[in-house]
């Protein structure tokens, strides 16, 4: 029992020297590097991640959701925006379909089928808003791919347990939306483990999450350190998008008046935004503005205001500075600029739309979820 080897000696590396396939974008190195590190709002370590690029073609990228509900924008359109660079860059790219690791933070009240299709609801979304699914893009569900593999999965779930003290577990429990002060159940101590663990079973290049993710991507680059692995994966994490209300840090399931919703019908993006926190020339802690900046810029390459000639007219703007320096001063007013953020959402969302109306698997999979009480 004193053995202090890590459990598999096949998990001792990553894998940075691998043959390109021929589907690869010829793009430079720095060309990849800065498509992929455009994603992040921190990036640990760019110089790790160069070195990767130099190196690796094909690196795989690890993304992660629990089947917890209705998708949110910022879950749904954010997602596919980055998967899209990171494919862009020739990236590979899995996402896991936590369903048991819902299960154990009691989402769905922790009924697994329930979880199971929440978790085919989501994936038509991802189908349906643009998300490139053409042989780049992997989605594992955890259930069956830790039963496939149970006897190289839980000796690594084991040794990350053992080699950390309970406080240093207990300091991960965001990624569940908790907090280290909540009353934890013991599911809910075993799940920063089996996140950890998971980064080094699907053989992860790239920890590609939020930034509420972070202390546990940090936990496994530090487990790195204790098994005295020389590559440690890359933490890429992008931005959390703030609720539409005052002071709201993220969007939450349960508050619908909180986030956009990947099926809201066109009234509905129209009422929230227009009820949204929005205050004239002021940007910061404004979620309209990171609505512009996160999404709709990185979608469209623009942002086109329709006003009458009285309040200066039409405008298309090409950069999200060019904007901001007219919202500060003045020239635009949230007056004009909520129902353009509203058109150019509505925009992105019509295609979900039609495919949850007119595809029977994807309205029988809505109707379910709708059905489903959000549990916390």
């Amino acid at each position: 029992m004193a053995d202090q080897s890590p459990p598999d000696t096949t998990m001792q590396s990553l894998s940075i020297n691998s043959q390109p396939s021929s589907s690869i974008p010829q793009l430079s190195v720095e060309e990849r590097f800065r498509i992929i590190r455009s994603i992040g709002e921190e990036c640990i370590q760019e110089d790790e991640l160069l070195n990767l690029l130099t190196h690796k073609p094909e690196p795989i990228c690890y993304d992660g959701f629990e089947p917890s509900g209705r998708m949110h924008i910022a879950q749904g359109v954010m997602k596919a925006i980055n998967v899209n660079k990171l494919t862009s860059a020739g990236c590979r790219v899995k996402i896991w379909i936590a369903d048991w690791f819902a299960q154990l933070n009691n989402k769905m009240g922790g009924d697994l089928k329930k979880i199971k299709v929440v978790g085919q609801y989501l994936i038509e979304i991802w189908k349906a808003v643009g998300m490139d699914l053409d042989g780049k893009v992997e989605f594992l569900w955890s259930s069956d791919e830790i039963n496939s593999r149970a006897s190289e999965y839980w000796p690594l779930v084991m040794d990350i347990a053992r080699r950390n003290k309970l406080p240093r577990i207990t300091r991960c429990c965001q990624i569940m939306g908790r907090s280290e002060h909540d009353e934890l159940s013991a599911a809910q101590i075993l799940y920063p483990c089996m996140q950890c663990a998971d980064i080094f079973f699907l053989k992860a290049d790239i920890c590609q999450l939020g930034m509420d993710q972070r202390k546990v991507n940090m936990l496994a680059r530090e487990y790195c350190d204790d098994i005295k692995r020389k590559n440690k994966p890359i933490i890429l994490s992008h931005h959390m998008l703030p609720g539409l209300q005052q002071e709201q840090v993220k969007m939450s399931k349960s508050d619908p008046s909180s986030s956009i919703f990947m099926e809201d019908e066109e009234s509905d993006v129209n009422s929230k935004i227009r009820k949204a926190y929005c205050p004239p020339e002021i940007v910061e802690g404004n979620p309209c503005l990171e609505y512009i900046k996160y999404i709709i810029f990185p979608w469209f390459n623009e942002f086109k205001v329709e006003r009458g000639a009285e309040n200066g007219g039409d405008k298309t703007y090409k950069s999200f500075e060019e904007l901001v320096s007219d919202y500060e001063s003045g020239d635009l007013h949230p007056g004009d600029l909520k129902p353009a953020l509203s058109r150019a959402l509505n925009k992105i969302l019509q295609p979900v739309r039609d495919h949850f109306k007119n595809d029977a698997k994807a309205k029988d999979l809505l109707t379910r979820v709708k059905s489903y009480r959000v549990t916390k």
